[in-house]
């Protein structure tokens, strides 16, 4: 077991930069905070190079502790964990996991939710954690939607990533790809050709489209799908947060 006090030590200066996205993507890290989060990477056979933990981490966790290999673990002080994590009052526990990239199965099947330019961190990590309670095979990240490896994101996720294949790539080649397999692809819009949404016809293979919380899904995307569809508004409300539009669509496809 390693055990890292100073501030001053490489590895901490390079942990600390995982907090930005082109250092997560130069290093090939990430890093994820609590106990919760950690358990999950490690059952779900993630990539975990260390598990850091604090003395109040130790006493919380120990049983658990000892039974990880003794050469992921690093003892770091109180002052190393509050440099790596950006909350208040850090649990105790962190880990720095290899960032492996995942691809899209050639044998993709079932329902898949498609996220074109959705900006807020907790809207995406929502959405995923949503896929995935939902019961829907994996979700797919376009050009412009918030980061996977964000804290935020994670944090709102709860460990979905690790349950589900969530995939970065164009929505344009997605939509493509899964039209070659016989997918029904389904956006959404408020216009007057679009549907409500639970006249959309069922369907085993299909990929819903969501877009940016305040311009919606591109145009462009939209004219490429085979039926776009809406929630109705029956109150005085603009419109649904895009998360909870994403969960009645989901819910209804998978009921």
């Amino acid at each position: 077991m390693q055990e890292i006090l100073s501030m001053k030590n490489q590895k901490v200066k390079d942990w600390k930069k995982l907090h930005k996205k082109k250092t997560r993507e130069e290093l090939g890290e990430y890093i994820i905070e609590g106990f919760h989060l950690v358990e999950e990477a490690v059952k779900a056979g993630a990539t975990v190079e260390y598990i850091l933990f604090t003395e109040r981490g130790k006493a919380e966790w120990q049983e658990w502790l000892v039974e990880q290999s003794e050469a992921l673990l690093v003892f770091v002080s109180d002052e190393v964990m509050k440099s790596l994590s950006d909350l208040p009052t850090p649990q105790g526990i962190a880990a720095i996991v290899r960032l492996d990239e995942v691809l899209l199965d050639k044998e993709v099947a079932g329902g898949w939710l498609l996220l074109d330019n959705v900006q807020d961190p907790g809207n995406v990590g929502t959405m995923i954690r949503t896929a995935d309670a939902a019961g829907l095979r994996g979700v797919i990240l376009g050009e412009g939607t918030a980061d996977i490896y964000n804290q935020k994101v994670l944090r709102a996720m709860q460990g979905s990533n690790y349950h589900i294949p969530v995939i970065r790539m164009k929505i344009e080649e997605a939509i493509s790809f899964l039209l070659e397999k016989a997918f029904s692809i389904y956006g959404t819009e408020l216009n007057k050709e679009a549907v409500r949404y639970n006249e959309l016809p069922k369907s085993q293979n299909y990929a819903l489209v969501l877009g940016n919380e305040g311009q919606g899904v591109r145009k462009e995307i939209l004219s490429l799908t085979d039926k776009n569809a809406y929630i109705p508004i029956k109150g005085q409300a603009e419109s649904l947060n895009v998360a909870i539009a994403a969960a009645v669509f989901m819910y209804y496809f998978e009921s």
